[in-house]
């Protein structure tokens, strides 16, 4: 995920920066900060082979989630990831087999942290974002993310400053080729629904969604006006440990 231009709370009716033991949350907009108070839902998106997500982090999100939210939900993301490392110049197999490690460490450090929180009194699920794929709300959703990617210039290029910062550093000499650009635009795409609304997909009152980074498009999805927006009972903040804010 990359970080926005401007800094969290820019948007026309800014989040309230609260502290909550080990992380602290920056809900987006004050309707973020609504449902943040809300507490009926948090979603946790975990990125593979990111290191940010290790045990102990994840342990930790989960502990401060399960305290303050009825309901949690982590999803990692393990669609298109082979496809990605075969554009950016891996050999199929060697792509799979990368892919494969990489989603089997992720989903053995969530299991893992979540179980070691041992969290009391909140319901806390693990998921596959391929879990989701038949799900229709979720297809829904998607298939209006490829619509605007394909129709709305804005959305476009929010997109395409996340593919930039993902592949900054792992394109070739020549840059980001048109095979490497696809690639990562299905991964960012397939994320997307959670953004959108969760609260359709999961089938809860209101979700706050949470990274430890903002991301480009939180700018658009949160604003007033037409095109592609978030869902009225959907959020999102920045939840980021308190040692690293400091």
């Amino acid at each position: 995920m990359t970080p926005s231009p401007g800094s969290p709370g820019s948007a026309t009716s800014p989040g309230t920066v609260t502290s909550s033991g080990t992380f602290i949350v920056e809900p987006f907009t004050r309707a973020c900060r609504i449902v943040r108070e809300d507490a009926d839902h948090v979603l946790i998106g975990v990125s593979p082979g990111n290191s940010y997500f290790n045990a102990r982090r994840v342990e930790e999100l989960a502990r401060w989630a399960a305290a303050r939210f009825t309901a949690v939900d982590f999803v990692y993301a393990d669609l298109h990831v082979a496809a990605l490392f075969e554009a950016l110049g891996h050999p199929p197999e060697h792509a799979a087999r990368r892919a494969a490690k990489e989603l089997k460490a992720v989903r053995r450090r969530v299991l893992g942290g979540v179980e070691a929180a041992g969290p009391p009194g909140a319901r806390v699920r693990v998921h596959a974002l391929s879990d989701f794929a038949d799900h229709p709300v979720y297809r829904l959703l998607h298939r209006r993310v490829r619509h605007f990617l394909e129709t709305d210039d804005e959305f476009r290029k929010g997109c395409d400053a996340m593919v930039e910062h993902f592949l900054a550093g792992k394109a070739g000499p020549g840059g980001v080729t048109g095979a490497q650009r696809a690639a990562c635009l299905d991964y960012v795409a397939a994320e997307l629904p959670f953004f959108l609304d969760t609260p359709g997909i999961l089938g809860v009152p209101s979700s706050l969604a949470c990274y430890h980074r903002p991301i480009p498009l939180t700018e658009l999805l949160y604003a007033k006006g037409g095109g592609l927006r978030a869902a009225r009972n959907q959020a999102y903040a920045l939840v980021r440990p308190a040692e690293a804010a400091a």
